[in-house]
């Protein structure tokens, strides 16, 4: 048996040993920090150089030239070519389906003319150039490379660039054909913190971007923190997370899988349980135990439900969804019957799967909506990614003669409460002058 940490709701200790399950170590790394620190300052102020020496270092990769860096397009299109008829069709199918759905979320510009003549409004742009971090070598993440690309392209960013390591010259064949699927523009084969670096100040060979989305491991996300500010970033990722709301009446074997699918991510990942049915929760503790070792994963899915994970009774399915909220899960499970009678009591979660077949899964490769979520709680004030996220929003002001006078006075008066004379004479000179 995997020791999984049981509770009940009903017990006087419930609140701080949920507190204690959910909490999560995130300080920085000091040696990560301050590896970090130093890669990114070298590339601000080395270039190409730069890049040219971590490469060596890290991905023990000798690059005679800085160009050899960027991959023609014709080898994501000869990648693409080259899949087997199932894998491509599979592809092909997941990205029309993130495509479509993402195609709805387009916002429009718009405005609005008040009687007086003034015009107030607002203007949707994309933006210009985003850089996509897919991580490299033998990983193989050509859904990340979906889920980021697309609504980018959807938003109408006029340049993806795409960056990921190929350690030792290793390309991997599904990450380069997901890129020619998108329309990614440009591939370049570096990694790590001195690809964010690249990305996000610049150098002879890699243009700055405005934007940069996608996983990576420690090094990336420490990077990442850095340039904020300098350029966007798409968020601060923490472990994935999953929590499933069960009445009792699904198959429990599903339901361990549905934990497994999380918990083999790695250590940190979280798998919670909360059903008011006892029994059920012992099938699932039983389903656990006799179907872990089959799979590959099993030592990383074995420390991830003992370190993390737990099987928690609670009083009924409205206390279900209460402690859902408190906890604010990156992926929820309704594996209820009508399950949307429950959605409205759902206030914080990523994404939430209806249903016994809805399976968290479905939604990491192909169901439509972004796997890119909100974890460690964040989802109390945070988005998936989608097309909103490569769009910026600027306001469209148009006063009239007669709005200047209307709008003016209240300005002044505003201004001048606040001490800032300048600003309440900028708007007297229009209306005392008309």
């Amino acid at each position: 048996m995997i020791p999984i940490r049981r509770l009940s709701s009903a017990d006087s200790f419930f609140q701080a040993e949920l507190d204690k399950l959910l909490s999560f170590d995130l300080s920085v790394d000091n040696e990560i920090e301050r590896a970090v620190t130093q890669i990114l300052h070298q590339v601000r102020t080395q270039g190409d150089a730069a890049l040219l020496e971590f490469t060596r270092r890290f991905d023990h990769l000798e690059i005679a030239r800085i160009g050899e860096i960027e991959l023609p397009r014709e080898q994501c299109q000869s990648a693409l070519a080259a899949l087997d008829r199932v894998q491509r069709e599979a592809l092909e199918q997941a990205a029309f389906r993130i495509r479509t759905y993402h195609e709805k979320q387009q916002s429009q510009s718009w405005n609005y003319t008040e009687p007086d003549g003034t015009r107030l409004g607002q203007k949707i742009t994309a933006l210009d150039r985003v850089g996509l971090y897919v991580p490299g070598g033998k990983a193989s993440y050509p859904s990340s490379v979906l889920m980021n690309a697309i609504p980018a392209k959807v938003a109408g960013v006029q340049e993806l660039i795409m960056v990921t390591p190929t350690p030792r010259g290793e390309k991997n064949p599904l990450v380069l054909a997901a890129a020619a699927i998108c329309g990614v523009d440009r591939v370049f084969t570096i990694g790590g913190a001195q690809a964010v670096a690249a990305l996000a100040y610049g150098t002879a060979t890699i243009p700055k971007v405005d934007k940069i989305v996608g996983p990576g491991n420690a090094y990336v996300a420490a990077a990442k923190r850095h340039v904020f500010g300098a350029v966007g970033i798409d968020m601060l990722a923490g472990p994935s997370e999953i929590l499933v709301i069960c009445d009792g009446k699904t198959n429990p074997d599903w339901i361990a899988m549905d934990l497994f699918s999380q918990a083999e991510h790695d250590e940190q990942a979280q798998s919670i349980l909360l059903s008011p049915d006892k029994i059920f929760l012992d099938a699932v503790a039983d389903s656990i135990s006799r179907l872990v070792d089959m799979l590959p994963r099993r030592d990383v899915i074995r420390s991830s439900l003992e370190n993390r994970g737990a099987l928690i009774q609670v009083r009924d399915l409205e206390e279900a969804c209460q402690i859902a909220n408190r906890i604010a899960p990156e992926h929820l499970e309704l594996s209820v019957d009508q399950p949307e009678q429950w959605v409205d009591r759902i206030r914080h979660a990523g994404a939430i799967f209806l249903g016994r077949y809805t399976c968290e899964a479905l939604g990491d490769y192909c169901a439509g909506p972004n796997h890119v979520l909100p974890t460690s709680g964040t989802a109390r004030f945070s988005s998936p990614l989608g097309v909103y996220d490569f769009q910026k929003r600027t306001s469209l002001i148009q006063v009239s003669a007669a709005g200047a006078s209307r709008l003016g006075e209240i300005a002044s008066i505003l201004a001048r409460g606040e001490g800032l004379d300048a600003h309440a004479r900028s708007a007297e000179f229009r209306y005392k002058s008309s």
